[in-house]
């Protein structure tokens, strides 16, 4: 297993994209620690179901990615459980739809915090340990809205193209240190977010889900499917490998073409 003898903390990981990186990085041979909101059961069951399938010490934070102690004081827990922090994966994040007149300050600075402050923290509180062991990898999940934009979606593109920015930095920063910094860029990726985004555009606009994908989400991808969580993960792993060691500062799109359109 070509993470063995790593750790990893993976923001936003109860569900769906976190979810599935968390997954692969356990398969791979890591010690992950996942975090987000959700069933306290369920959260526990699907902690307990990766440590026995893949054999490695798998704990759980519910930090909140708004608050910057909270951030701190998971990467102290995974630091003492693990004995270092050698992967992070920034991946938390909401969304918030409106036109500029109308979207709500409170909800500009929750975007902000949780999508790309949340980043800051995390790389700030386990960049002292990874410089003193010359090793480390942040992965920052972005998206196809961090190199271009949409209306309606100053917050999100704002905090995404702010996150580019923060892995290029980071990536030029730490670079001698033996870390990387990589930001993934992906398209639409079909998970219970994008399930209820698309039903609720088939009611707003009376037309059927599957015109929906067709004619608004994936309108700008080349390739029109949604990316696959897996892919991410894969893509995500290889990241955190030693292969990837001359990969910096990159912001790496995975979007069906949507970027290039």
């Amino acid at each position: 297993m070509q993470l063995k003898h790593k750790s990893a903390i993976v923001t936003g990981s109860t569900s769906g994209i976190g979810l599935g990186i968390a997954r692969a990085l356990a398969q791979a041979g890591a010690d992950v620690m996942l975090n987000g909101f959700g069933n306290a059961d369920e959260i526990e069951f699907t902690r307990g179901a990766l440590q026995r399938e893949c054999g490695v010490k798998v704990l759980y934070s519910g930090a909140d990615m708004s608050r910057p102690e909270q951030i701190r004081a998971m990467a102290e827990q995974a630091a003492a459980q693990f004995d270092k922090v050698d992967i992070i994966v920034n991946n938390a994040g909401i969304q918030h739809v409106a036109p500029i007149e109308s979207f709500p300050e409170e909800k500009w600075d929750a975007v902000l915090a949780i999508n790309l402050s949340s980043a800051f923290h995390l790389i700030k509180a386990v960049v002292p340990g990874m410089k003193a062991r010359k090793f480390g990898r942040i992965i920052n999940v972005a998206s196809a809205h961090g190199l271009t934009a949409s209306p309606f979606k100053a917050a999100y593109v704002a905090a995404k193209h702010g996150m580019v920015g923060l892995g290029k930095t980071m990536g030029i920063e730490l670079a001698p240190f033996g870390i990387t910094c990589n930001t993934i860029c992906p398209g639409y990726v079909k998970t219970p977010l994008v399930d209820k985004q698309i039903a609720d555009q088939a009611r707003a606009h009376g037309i059927s889900p599957e015109h929906v994908v067709r004619d608004v989400l994936l309108v700008h991808q080349a390739r029109k499917e949604f990316v696959r969580v897996e892919e991410l993960a894969a893509l995500a792993v290889f990241l955190s490998s030693d292969a990837a060691a001359s990969m910096t500062a990159a912001a790496i799109t995975m979007d069906g073409g949507w970027t290039q359109h």
